[in-house]
């Protein structure tokens, strides 16, 4: 079972990062994984270019930093598992970049004093694929380079349309899989998920606010607590079906020991959704 990661620590969750990528790739750049991790402190921070700090209370660094952690974690374990096709050390790059900025579209330019980031909810992963074209760009990476990351990050859209992303080869779509599946994962087997999900409507209250949207997933809960209590189904009915179809069950690779043993990430979520239940209950009382 893995360790305890203080997800809070950018520190914390770059030196499992950097383990699980040398793990994969024993002969990898060294300065890789703290080099891209610095850029996404500054960006988090308010220290890259006109962008504020990250304002919004759910989808904040943390959130990113637990979704960058869980896929390391995953990445690490298609290797061990031999899984075909075999990762290139690129892709794997590519996608601890992917993660790390899938959220960068709820940060706010200086100018920008109305409100927080998550009134961008409905469209932060335009914004965020925009966002590390920009960075990326400003970093020499290659066209193809900067397309497989927005394209990763696409793949993190509630209701992203998977068929019509352009991925470039089935490694990529793999990749993204995977990062989409660590998006999920990472922040639903979180400790204090259950005690974070009235922010998340909060957030959700914002966007519907900021433009008036009617995007179902933003418009549809009335409450924080109709948001928990319908939290058991969108684990069982929406993100579990996801993870299994339409990302192929890639989170059977933080199975400990593969294939069969427990998932201590699955565990975790149970756990949460048995929590959210109980609270619901009490406030049903």
């Amino acid at each position: 079972m893995f360790q305890p990661v203080i997800t809070k620590d950018p520190t914390a969750v770059e030196v499992e990062v950097q383990a699980a990528y040398l793990g994969v790739f024993p002969g990898g750049d060294p300065r890789f994984v703290p080099r891209v991790f610095g850029w996404a402190v500054e960006c988090f921070t308010g220290n890259y270019a006109d962008y504020q700090a990250v304002d919004a209370h759910y989808h904040d660094f943390e959130h990113s930093l637990q979704g960058t952690l869980c896929l390391g974690r995953l990445l690490h374990g298609r290797h061990r598992a031999h899984a075909q096709p075999t990762l290139t050390e690129r892709l794997f790059q590519l996608g601890i970049i992917g993660i790390l900025l899938h959220d960068t579209g709820y940060l706010k330019k200086r100018n920008d004093l109305e409100g927080t980031g998550a009134k961008y909810t409905a469209t932060h992963v335009h914004r965020s694929a925009e966002f590390a074209a920009q960075l990326l760009g400003e970093k020499h990476f290659a066209p193809a380079d900067i397309l497989a990351v927005q394209n990763m990050i696409r793949c993190t859209g509630v209701d992203a349309a998977l068929t019509k992303i352009p991925f470039q080869n089935a490694l990529e779509t793999i990749v993204g899989h995977a990062l989409t599946t660590a998006d999920y994962l990472g922040q639903m087997a979180a400790e204090d998920y259950p005690d974070k999900l009235p922010i998340l409507f909060g957030e959700f209250a914002e966007a519907a606010r900021h433009d008036g949207t009617q995007q179902e997933f933003v418009s549809q809960f009335s409450s924080p607590t109709d948001l928990m209590r319908r939290t058991p189904e969108f684990w069982s009915e929406f993100v579990r079906p996801k993870l299994d179809c339409d990302f192929g069950g890639m989170y059977r690779f933080l199975n400990e020991p593969f294939p069969d043993g427990p998932n201590w990430y699955v565990q975790r979520i149970q756990t949460n959704i048995e929590r959210v239940k109980e609270r619901v209950g009490r406030a049903g009382n």
